[in-house]
């Protein structure tokens, strides 16, 4: 019998959640890793993954089953995402382009949203994105410059949105953008909006890894959008953007996890075969030290991840521990990464194996859904007192 104020800590995941992550890595290693190499290669994304995903149920998790979810929460959508992310990250990425704007739909949107929009974007019929950023706004959300200015019985949509997400594949997303400057981050509003529609171009962008991934450009010149596309209220939309990047963070820091995870079982795989002056390199103390490190951030990061979601599930402020998650799951990532490649040498550095792709994808974890400096700034500002995370 625990004592008052004392706290039992499980770390044995219930038998739904383990059915969950078992669901999860069978799908990544019969759907996903069989075509992995060509997808990275060729720049190829899968529709017919974001289909098998949605009939799957894995958009639905952070949804109630009244809105059309399936209500298994934050942990269960962080095990998907880390089995998911162990393949293939790219892959991974599709998660959060469901599922961010179906639970920011689901917290915010009316009832009749709900019921109208959440349905494809759940089942991936159609494809969805989010879009933030800009090409002078990253980090500083409140300075961006794209407008929405009452026209009618709607709004004209004007900006440009960069580094977004599925730009030249969406069908819909969640657009941020000022319904009035004057009331600086106050005046932001979020909407939901049709991007099959006069009004809006697309640019492809390049970029180091998660080539399944589209990454690009959207430019908006008087794009019409309905009122009742407005999501939340004018002036919502700076909460509503803080709540999705947590929401998506944990997503994010999960898949982190599972690159990490992906990287060390290569080094370790090989340091068990490889053999150099007489014994395998794996006996070699250097190397030793190195695996060592690797299996100790991915578990730390795991640990964080688990209780971010966990804290969120029981609807528990959690901003502060998303950070330290999103920060853990980064540098893992890229340090499990980095030292894989090292390990294997030449092959490491070879496009006839993984590890280069876990190397290049790995650097993204420390760029998206807030860098790795902001996530810092976030928990040192917390710890200083200068501005609580979980006010």
């Amino acid at each position: 019998m625990l004592g008052a104020g004392r706290i039992a800590l499980n770390f044995e995941l219930p038998e739904e959640l383990a059915e969950v992550r078992k669901l999860a890595r069978d799908f990544a290693e019969k759907e996903v890793a069989p075509t992995a190499a060509k997808d990275d290669k060729g720049h190829v994304f899968r529709k017919d993954l974001v289909i098998k995903m949605g009939a799957l149920g894995f958009f639905g998790c952070l949804v109630s089953e009244e809105d059309g979810g399936n209500g298994l929460g934050f942990l269960a959508h962080a095990l998907i995402s880390e089995e998911i992310g162990r393949i293939h990250s790219a892959i991974r990425v599709y998660l959060n382009m469901q599922a961010g704007p179906a639970v920011t739909i689901a917290e915010f949107g009316s009832g009749q949203q709900k019921r109208g929009f959440l349905p494809a974007l759940l089942s991936g019929e159609i494809v969805g994105c989010f879009a933030i950023t800009e090409p002078d706004t990253g980090s500083d959300v409140a300075s961006m410059k794209t407008t929405a200015t009452r026209d009618g019985d709607g709004y004209l949509l004007n900006g440009t949105k960069i580094w977004i997400t599925n730009a030249t594949v969406a069908d819909a997303g969640i657009i941020f953008a000022y319904t009035d400057r004057a009331q600086k981050h106050r005046g932001m509003s979020a909407f939901y909006v049709d991007l099959n529609q006069p009004g809006v171009s697309r640019r492809e962008l390049g970029k180091l890894g998660t080539h399944a991934s589209p990454t690009g450009e959207l430019t908006f010149e008087d794009f019409r959008v309905p009122r009742e596309r407005l999501i939340g209220q004018e002036g919502d939309g700076f909460e509503i953007c803080m709540r999705h990047l947590n929401h998506t963070r944990l997503g994010c820091a999960g898949g982190a996890v599972g690159l990490a995870k992906a990287a060390r079982e290569a080094a370790v795989s090989y340091a068990n075969q490889r053999e150099q002056f007489g014994q395998k390199i794996g006996q070699f103390q250097m190397n030793q030290d190195l695996i060592a490190q690797m299996v100790v951030q991915e578990e730390a990061a795991r640990l964080l991840v688990y209780r971010a979601a966990q804290l969120a599930d029981r609807e528990h402020p959690y901003n502060l521990e998303v950070s330290m998650a999103k920060y853990a799951g980064g540098e893992a990532a890229a340090f499990c990464a980095d030292t894989a490649l090292k390990m294997l040498g030449a092959y490491g550095y070879s496009t006839e194996f993984p590890v280069e792709r876990y190397y290049r994808d790995a650097k993204s974890y420390q760029i998206v859904e807030g860098s790795v400096n902001i996530q810092k700034l976030i928990i040192a500002q917390d710890a200083l007192g200068y501005r609580k995370a979980n006010r």
